[in-house]
């Protein structure tokens, strides 16, 4: 290290390496993790000025489910734009206009994203994320299962977009409960269904396939690195099984899609979040199951928001 011999030259180059850094990462990188970033610069703040410290106890947690709900949201909104044409194809080919639709959904992604952080006009957007996302089920998944129906992953694809579903109902239905609109409990009903089937789902697959990837159990195997992946499998597969009943027979709903929310959280720090740290540069690989997973624990505790704590919902 020669630090005598480095003159304002060197340190203004450097400067100016370091600034221009993010410019020299691919934008197929760069853009998702950005997108990210902003809901949570937004987001993050809010919450815990305004919401947080009006919480007791567990529920101080369920503050941050519109935010898990709303990073992956740009996230996924970033990958419509630059991953466009690998997305299109995976469009119904009798549907006309690909790229229109794929362009058109990343944008209401970006849009559910914002309104979900801000809470603005956040009632309409979840009514319309939660319609959308139940239409990929109709239009993409069940085409899918139908076509393999011996496949397990088109099966845990489309449960785990309904229980995205059932989120933004779930959240949808709260605003609608907290101004005293008609159809709230109905929605909130509806998302039970949805969240609580697919747990019970993907809690049995974490006991048939304990090595895959827990919480949504996809077609990846959790890498051996990762420490006690099995006891993740187990732990996260006995708590989506008990879970998932509670919430659907309406029996301490809250509580368990709390506890659901939040194991689900502990996979995201211990399994998702390292996996995604040594995949940095991969999207596919890394930061978006990383998104998949948080998105999932976002809904489930916008379904536990959305539960009365004092006894089973209205629904």
């Amino acid at each position: 290290m020669h630090m005598a011999e480095c003159g304002p030259l060197q340190f203004t180059d450097a400067h100016l390496a370091c600034a221009l850094l993010p410019f020299r990462i691919p934008g197929a990188v760069f853009w998702p993790y950005f997108a990210g970033a902003v809901s949570l610069a937004i987001g993050l703040p809010l919450i815990l000025r305004k919401e947080v410290p009006q919480a007791h106890g567990l529920d101080k947690l369920l503050a941050f489910g519109r935010l898990f709900y709303a990073f992956p949201l740009a996230v996924f909104g970033a990958d419509h734009f630059v991953f466009a044409k690998g997305i299109a194809e995976i469009v119904p080919s009798w549907i006309p206009g690909h790229m229109f639709w794929v362009y058109f959904v990343g944008t209401a992604l970006f849009a559910a994203s914002l309104s979900f952080v801000l809470k603005r006009h956040s009632e309409l957007a979840a009514t319309l994320t939660g319609i959308m996302l139940f239409s990929f089920v109709a239009l993409m998944h069940i085409p899918n299962i139908v076509a393999d129906p011996g496949s397990r992953v088109p099966w845990i694809i489309a449960l785990r977009d309904l229980s995205f579903s059932g989120g933004a109902f779930a959240f949808a239905g709260a605003q609608r409960n907290a101004r005293s609109a008609r159809g709230g409990p109905y929605l909130v009903g509806l998302a039970r269904f949805f969240i609580g089937i697919p747990a019970l789902v993907f809690g049995l697959e974490h006991f048939l396939h304990p090595t895959y990837v827990p919480a949504i159990p996809l077609d990846r195997v959790t890498p051996v690195w990762i420490p006690g992946r099995m006891f993740w499998a187990y732990f996260t597969g006995a708590v989506l099984l008990a879970a998932g009943a509670c919430i659907l027979v309406n029996r301490k709903a809250h509580l368990a899609a709390t506890v659901l929310g939040i194991v689900v959280f502990l996979v995201v720090l211990f399994v998702y979040l390292p996996i995604n740290a040594a995949s940095l540069s991969n999207i596919d690989n890394g930061l978006n199951y990383f998104a998949d997973t948080l998105l999932y624990c976002g809904a489930v505790l916008l379904l536990a928001d959305s539960i009365p704590a004092e006894g089973p919902s209205h629904a």
